[in-house]
């Protein structure tokens, strides 16, 4: 039978790889029909494991790998393992034989071989890893999150057209509203590339729905569907984030029993206390992706549960299943012909 899509899976990516990978294909595939999956990784390691679990088996095709990326390898170190799960993974994708890669391994290493494997889309200068972040009114895309310290105005801009389909391919958004980060929202604020992307938003002749400059507060109150930032802020704002949301669990749990009496109350508020522990759940919103490449690269937290790499497997098949390749790519081409279109007319 002909499957609709196939994923390619690095099996030994992770700190808990590939028991890991192995139980949240096992959630994932519960909910999908028409799937396939590529698995890569040491036979040795993945047969017993498949033994235990039919359903995955079945619909695993096991590609054997001598190689083995670890966490610790740099970026020029993993590109010389060309027999590891990582690297035959994304290949898969560069082949043809998969619509998308997903692996829970080394990040630099999975950038870099991505990079070298799926090369930049035209009229990309640098690829950009994205984040979902969970807002007051659902989750909202931020970009870069940590793939390039630093990005001029037209950088930025190519976040932001990425950034645009992407939204709309994972949240269904017909018109995402993008926003780029700032110290504040008034036109004169801010860097001269944050100001120059704006201006060039503005005459790029594609129908975005840019919103503005949006300060950090902005991002967790859901103000707009796409925040637009260079890797140094955006990582930083996912770290600092990360570390709120540890700290005011911490706080809630140390309240809650405090005492009998708030032991009571936890009780009878068990119902919303589990509320708040799904949305605060990061499993619920693993998966980075990398934007700007030719082809699907997710990234899973490297020390993700099985829920967590259930949801970065539904992340790249709704990404694989949509169109947001080609309107980039058509974004792009419009920007670069309205360029040369100026540049004529100067001249």
């Amino acid at each position: 039978m002909v499957q609709s899509l196939v994923l390619s899976v690095d099996a030994m990516g992770g700190d808990s790889a590939p028991q890991v990978v192995i139980d949240g294909l096992a959630q994932f595939l519960e909910g999908q029909t028409g799937v396939s999956i590529l698995l890569h990784g040491h036979e040795g390691h993945l047969e017993p494991l498949l033994a235990d679990t039919p359903r995955v088996a079945e619909a695993c095709e096991l590609r054997h790998c001598e190689g083995l990326v670890t966490m610790s390898d740099k970026p020029s170190q993993a590109l010389r393992k060309r027999d590891s799960s990582m690297w035959k993974t994304i290949e898969a994708v560069r082949d043809g034989d998969a619509q998308a890669s997903i692996s829970a391994g080394n990040t630099g290493a999975l950038m870099a071989m991505s990079m070298m494997l799926l090369r930049r889309m035209d009229g990309v200068h640098r690829p950009a890893m994205t984040a979902l972040w969970p807002t007051q009114r659902g989750r909202i895309v931020v970009l870069d999150v940590g793939a390039n310290l630093e990005a001029d105005g037209n950088q930025l801009m190519t976040y932001a057209i990425m950034g645009e389909a992407y939204a709309r391919a994972i949240r269904g958004v017909e018109r995402p509203s993008i926003g780029i980060l700032n110290v504040g929202s008034e036109e004169q604020k801010g860097h001269e590339e944050v100001r120059r992307a704006a201006e060039l938003i503005k005459a790029s002749g594609l129908d975005l729905n840019y919103k503005g400059f949006v300060e950090g507060n902005d991002i967790s109150a859901g103000t707009v569907d796409v925040v637009v930032t260079d890797g140094f802020s955006g990582n930083i704002a996912l770290k600092t984030a990360e570390g709120t949301a540890r700290l005011v669990a911490s706080f809630v749990r140390e309240a809650l029993t405090s005492s009998l009496m708030a032991k009571a109350g936890a009780v009878l508020a068990s119902g919303g206390m589990k509320r708040l522990r799904t949305l605060m759940d990061p499993s619920n919103v693993n998966g980075g992706v990398l934007l700007g490449l030719n082809g699907v690269s997710v990234k899973s937290h490297g020390g993700t549960d099985a829920n967590g790499f259930a949801t970065a497997l539904r992340l790249a098949a709704d990404l694989a299943r949509s169109n947001f390749t080609s309107e980039v790519a058509a974004n792009l081409a419009r920007v670069q012909a309205n360029n040369q279109d100026s540049s004529e007319s100067a001249a």
